[in-house]
């Protein structure tokens, strides 16, 4: 049976496993889990990750959730993978373990909530939280600066030292791309000091186009209907408030 991915694009660790999945030649089927609608929810789904998160997999008789285990097992089950991705040499095997832990209650933590809180809650109909962002930015700068200066400490372009991409690479760069739903100053504020963090992504990227290119469109797009929406937001204020003090003229 074909492998089967469930997934949502606006979801980092769904487009870490997808772009692995196409980069690599995987012969699989793209199923969609839409997280706004609340799909991960549904039954059907709960048969296959019963913990209600995207991305998961269906290989024959394996139910796999768990973006990196998923990648670990997609970098061992299936032949032909090159040995970057996650190497034989068990040295190097357990630095990429070292930097998947640590992505988890870092990098992940501070990125994910950070941008929830800063602008995507209300399209989980939830409220921005600016205490919650500010938190989270001191998180996600620590852990920008913690790849800067060690995670990417070497001659190589990757990480730990690699002269090629690992799942490592792959999830991490997958994880800061979520900043480009960000404003423009805000992204800059917070990516401009990190300039090997910035040549990281970019060779990243270039490892894994056009596949990465691809599948990072749909955080564009996104990122323009919210632009949009601030515009007609902003708009409909003023507008608002130019016919408030008209009134007001007019009755002076």
């Amino acid at each position: 049976m074909k492998l089967k991915v469930y997934a949502d694009r606006m979801s980092q660790p769904s487009r870490a496993v997808i772009i692995f999945c196409k980069v690599n030649g995987l012969d699989f089927e793209e199923i969609e889990v839409r997280l706004a609608k609340r799909e991960q929810y549904s039954p059907e789904f709960k048969e296959i990750n019963p913990m209600a998160k995207v991305p998961a997999i269906v290989d024959g008789r394996l139910k796999l959730f768990e973006s990196h285990a998923i990648l670990i097992y997609l970098a061992c089950a299936f032949p032909g993978i090159a040995d970057h991705w996650y190497p034989n040499d068990l040295s190097k095997r357990a630095r990429i373990h070292s930097v998947l832990d640590w992505h988890h209650s870092n990098l992940r933590f501070g990125a994910a909530k950070f941008v929830l809180n800063k602008k995507l809650a209300p399209a989980f109909g939830l409220p921005l939280n600016p205490e919650a962002a500010a938190e989270a930015e001191k998180i996600l700068s620590s852990s920008l600066s913690k790849i800067e200066s060690f995670w990417l400490k070497g001659s190589g372009r990757f990480l730990v030292g690699s002269n090629q991409p690992s799942i490592a690479d792959i999830s991490l760069v997958c994880e800061i791309m979520e900043l480009e739903l960000l404003d423009e100053e805000d992204r800059t504020r917070l990516l401009g000091p990190h300039k090997k963090v910035q040549e990281w992504i970019e060779s990243t990227r270039r490892a894994t186009r056009p596949h990465f290119d691809e599948v990072h469109k749909v955080l564009f797009k996104v990122k323009e209907n919210l632009q949009k929406q601030q515009l007609l937001g902003t708009g409909a204020s003023s507008g608002t408030a130019t016919s408030h003090k008209t009134s007001l003229h007019s009755k002076i």
